[in-house]
């Protein structure tokens, strides 16, 4: 036993002091020695650099631009500066400064966010590497490599052991001692077969590490470029940085200099572009196709044709302030807003919203219902194209090109969820209303009447626009924008019409009188403005017959408890809920509240609607529930205008904006 421990600490003083392996050493050069010396210090700093580095980062790491932009700080502090700009005045210096501020802080963001990703991209991600896979790769063939040669060592200790214990036995000569030697010979013989296969792994393993040795050297200066291309990406943000800030700086101190107060000067940054006429627009800027309807349409035809519910969801109030503004000031900034193609399309509703006088025009008005109102197909679209033909030649050209987008959008209907009936529902308000008439006290039931109908009339353009409007049609019409790449979709038109990637235009920016006021009836627009509902299933519910007394269709909705009870009673039930006014007559009684001045939301006709219209409410249909809007076209129709809402919203969470007004 103490033989063994004593050899034992001889082969340990052979090879190292305990726990040590030998050393490579004698395997590499000068030159690879001190190459591998480095090896687990570049380890280190690249693991650390790559640390400290990703905690400066402000954004999600790995997210996308979009994603990224939201979560800086500076977009926080631009979306903060947005809000705060809402309640000064819009002519103040302060309100002026605070809204350039606000553009530039957004700007700087995406600067940012754009940096950072480069620095994701070319910097962190080859550190990770380096610090996770390929040094680690090399320092483990060395570890191998030392305990190759580790074991090597000690087999050999064993095998010259075994060669004297050998030579001692052939001295004993014969007898006993022969069973002995030929035992030792064996175990001579298996120890240097041993002995040669592991020689012949440190060999391959020796291979091994100074090929990776080799391979380090001569990406080292590779490695160092990392560091030095961090330094490039850097100075390139703070260029671009200071480049934003000296130019917004600039434009600051020029405009908070001027001290000419008049109307001209004071005007609303975007008064030239919406909320006046269609031929103030285009005379003034010298265009042919209105600037908002033009750079939406291209911005959508890059982006947003297969956007599902485009025209429906609505983008943040101050994303679509922002949009407006940039339009008349700065055209060739709209480039940013193209990823969010719902901020687009709510600036277009709401260009054709904010006209004086609906595109559609107010003179022909009762001959778009009277077209809408035939039911021969053939008529009626002869009706409208006759209707079309009398559109001044303005109006004319801007409703062909819209329509022409919007049957192409429609061509899409299975991704975007856009047929033409749901564009219609979304965009009809906005295209055609009825004039106002003060002291008409049928301008409400009018308007109810007209809105359903509207939808009927634009459905109708959208799908017929090929023969309303013959003729293909070339959407860069003003050659303000390059063209951007066709879009992959199954279409019959050839890839060379299809209208493609968004460069802004940059139109003479002309001089604007003071700003034409919104007409009331704008903002109403505003409040019952209606998005589309959901593609429905396979089903459709037909509106009750005609002649069906609204009663009967209410006390269907009470189920057989009230059958059960009436016939327990022998009397007949008095419903006093919803369409009965009874419940209401009690609570205007105690409260005395003015039915007028109230709404009944609600997404049943035969109840709700039934129920607003016979309590002298204004209705309002919310098309999420129950009842749809072909329903209520078949009540108009039947002429059972108690189940006809005044208004239409896809969900009450439209309502919001014009609550808000």
């Amino acid at each position: 036993m103490m033989k063994r421990q004593l050899h034992r600490m001889r082969q340990l003083a052979h090879t190292g002091s305990l726990g040590r392996t030998p050393e490579t050493a004698e395997f590499l050069g000068e030159d690879l020695q001190q190459v591998e010396q480095r090896l687990e210090p570049a380890k280190r700093a690249a693991h650390n650099v790559h640390k400290r580095l990703q905690a400066c980062l402000q954004g999600q790491s790995g997210a996308d631009m979009d994603k990224r932009v939201k979560k800086l700080p500076l977009m926080a502090l631009s979306t903060t500066m947005a809000e705060s700009f809402k309640e000064l005045d819009p002519d103040s210096s302060m309100g002026k400064a605070l809204e350039m501020s606000c553009a530039i802080q957004n700007q700087l963001a995406r600067i940012l966010a754009e940096f950072e990703m480069t620095l994701e991209r070319d910097v962190l991600q080859p550190l990770s590497r380096l610090s996770e896979e390929e040094l680690p790769a090399i320092l483990k063939h060395k570890k191998s490599l030392q305990k190759l040669v580790s074991d090597w060592n000690t087999l050999k200790s064993r095998l010259s052991q075994a060669a004297k214990n050998s030579g001692s036995s052939q001295g004993l000569g014969g007898g006993p001692g022969s069973y002995s030697h030929t035992t030792t010979a064996n175990k001579v013989e298996t120890l240097k077969e041993e002995e040669e296969e592991l020689k012949r792994k440190v060999e391959q393993c020796k291979d091994e590490y100074l090929a990776d040795l080799y391979h380090f050297t001569t990406k080292e200066d590779t490695y160092a470029n990392y560091f030095i291309h961090l330094m490039e990406i850097q100075a390139d943000y703070h260029r671009k940085s200071l480049s934003s800030l000296d130019t917004a700086l600039a434009e600051l101190r020029e405009n908070h200099s001027q001290a000419d107060p008049s109307p001209s000067m004071t005007a609303a940054p975007f008064s030239r572009v919406y909320g006046v006429s269609l031929g103030t627009h285009l005379q003034e800027l010298g265009r042919d196709i209105a600037l908002p309807i033009e750079a939406c349409v291209v911005m959508l035809l890059s982006e947003g044709m297969k956007e599902e519910g485009l025209f429906r969801l609505a983008a943040g109030a101050s994303v679509l302030k922002r949009l407006k503004q940039t339009m008349a000031l700065d055209p060739r900034s709209l480039q940013e807003f193209c990823s969010d193609p719902h901020a687009v399309a709510g600036a277009l509703k709401s260009y054709l919203r904010e006209l004086p006088e609906p595109l559609m025009t107010f003179d022909l008005y009762d001959d778009w219902m009277r077209a809408a109102s035939l039911k021969e197909p053939g008529a009626r679209l002869e009706a409208l194209q006759e209707v079309c033909s009398r559109l001044p030649r303005e109006n004319f050209s801007n409703l062909r090109y819209l329509m022409k987008f919007l049957a192409q959008l429609a061509e899409e209907q299975e991704v975007n969820r856009m047929t033409p009936s749901n564009i219609a529902i979304v965009l009809g308000p906005n295209l055609l209303w009825p004039p106002e008439k003060e002291g008409d006290p049928a301008q409400l039931d009018a308007a109810s009447v007209s809105s359903i109908q509207v939808v009927g009339v634009v459905e109708a353009l959208i799908q017929n626009a090929d023969t309303l409007f013959p003729g293909d049609i070339n959407f860069n019409v003003s050659g303000l924008f390059s063209v951007p790449a066709p879009q992959d979709k199954v279409s019959d038109r050839p890839a060379s019409e299809e209208l493609p990637a968004v460069a802004m235009p940059t139109p003479a920016v002309v001089p604007s009188p003071a700003p034409t006021p919104v007409p009331v009836a704008a903002k109403e627009r505003a409040e019952s403005e209606t998005p589309l509902r959901p593609a429905s299933p396979k089903f459709s519910r037909s509106p009750p017959e005609a002649g069906a007394p609204a009663e009967d269709t209410a006390r269907k909705s009470t189920g057989s408890l009230a059958a059960a009870v009436e016939t327990a009673s022998g009397r007949q039930a008095l419903v006093v809920g919803k369409p009965s006014p009874y419940m209401f007559e009690c609570i205007t009684e105690h409260f005395s509240v003015d039915p007028s001045r109230m709404l009944m939301v609600g997404d049943r006709l035969e109840t709700d609607i039934l129920f607003g219209h016979r309590c002298g409410m204004t209705t309002v249909l919310t098309l999420t529930g129950v009842s749809r809007l072909e329903e209520a076209q078949g009540y108009l129709a039947a002429g059972q205008h108690d189940l006809v809402p005044h208004y239409y919203v896809e969900s009450i969470a439209d309502l919001m904006e014009g609550l808000e007004d």
